[in-house]
């Protein structure tokens, strides 16, 4: 029997449905029913950590658990109803743009009045709020790039080609130092963070965990490359004035080098992924696949809603004095993996994988 040694420890449960997966995890009960996420909250706290958890299988997995749960039959159920209601709930609550045309020249366009995250924290930010910032986004950061790369295989010709591109410089153009998800833990040694990946789950809001999992969701489902290609097209259009209000906010509070090459760096590669990503994603995907096209503007569209919705909590917080994270940052993480050799709870010596016996329990 086999399980992940390496992975980041599984969190606390926020609920239910949370709780319902931790278990199955263990291995110690069933994936929830698909029926009981039908009443969820799609943006609350429990759903949002649940299926965090069923798409960190695809990722790097959690310590103690086994790799053979990423495509556990009840499990994968339990997550389709998961994603079922966020997916529904994005489509109801998301305004939406006429044509590609219209969404893309809105994120061209910056309002004169624009007063987001990285307006406040270039202007007041404090570096306790940078550093709040910094441990929620690392839950995407430590993974830079990973979730569009699964769209790679989904996308033909000049698409397929820009889009290889743009990835092959997140990730470092082939050299490991370089890799922006390297560079995203040197800023956070800068900050004093703990770069282990997954750190701050059980510290990171719902809100946050909503921005990751949106990749996760369009990433991991062929019938949603379109949208992906729009979540690709938003973050990159909107990344580079953004990013150059954040490399004066690490200025003015002396978060250290690290903390500043890391968005100064996304200013000038931004810049020229917006123009790949415009002409050469987008235009090849819609010339191989025009019927993509309102995929492509739901896609830009919910990554704007989503980021408005992770805003709104960060801002709401540090205007009024508070933390936006749901515990310190400096709290020790529990540990709650078996150690190496050590029975998992229930588990009696030698069993069959841990996959096949959950799959069949009802």
């Amino acid at each position: 029997m086999y399980y992940d040694r390496t992975g980041p420890r599984l969190p606390q449960a926020r609920g239910p449905l949370s709780a319902a997966v931790g278990a199955c995890l263990r291995g110690t009960a069933p994936p929830p029913r698909p029926e009981e996420a039908s009443d969820a909250d799609p943006f609350g706290d429990d759903l949002q950590l649940a299926l965090y958890l069923c798409y960190e299988l695809h990722y790097r997995g959690f310590a103690g658990v086994s790799p053979a749960l990423e495509w556990d039959p009840d499990l994968l159920r339990a997550r389709a109803a998961l994603e079922q209601r966020y997916l529904s709930a994005l489509r109801a609550d998301t305004p939406v743009h006429d044509s590609v045309e219209e969404a893309v020249e809105d994120l061209l366009v910056e309002p004169a009045d624009a007063a987001g995250v990285s307006h406040f924290l270039c202007e007041r930010g404090e570096l306790w709020q940078l550093r709040e910032y910094a441990a929620q986004r690392s839950l995407y950061h430590l993974k830079e790039a990973d979730p569009h790369a699964w769209v790679l295989p989904r996308l033909t010709g000049r698409a397929k080609s820009a889009m290889a591109a743009v990835e092959f410089d997140e990730y470092g153009g082939g050299r490991p130092e370089r890799l922006h998800a390297q560079l995203f833990a040197d800023l956070m040694t800068d900050l004093d963070l703990d770069t282990t990946y997954g750190r701050y789950l059980d510290a990171a809001c719902a809100p946050a965990l909503a921005t990751v999992n949106l990749m996760s969701l369009f990433g991991l489902h062929r019938a949603l490359r379109g949208a992906l290609v729009g979540h690709f097209a938003a973050v990159e259009i909107t990344s580079s004035p953004g990013s150059r209000r954040l490399a004066e906010a690490m200025r003015r509070t002396g978060a250290g080098p690290a903390a500043e090459f890391f968005y100064d760096e996304h200013v000038e590669a931004d810049a020229v992924h917006e123009q790949v990503v415009r002409q050469d994603v987008i235009g090849g995907l819609l010339e191989d696949e025009p019927a993509l096209a309102p995929d492509v503007v739901f896609g830009i569209d919910a990554t704007g809603h989503v980021e408005d919705r992770l805003a709104a909590h960060l801002l709401n917080a540090w205007q009024a004095g508070a933390s936006s994270l749901r515990e310190p940052l400096d709290r020790e993480p529990r540990d709650d993996a078996p150690r190496e050799g050590e029975p998992r709870d229930g588990e009696q010596g030698d069993r069959e994988p841990l996959g096949e016996e959950i799959s069949h329990i009802s």
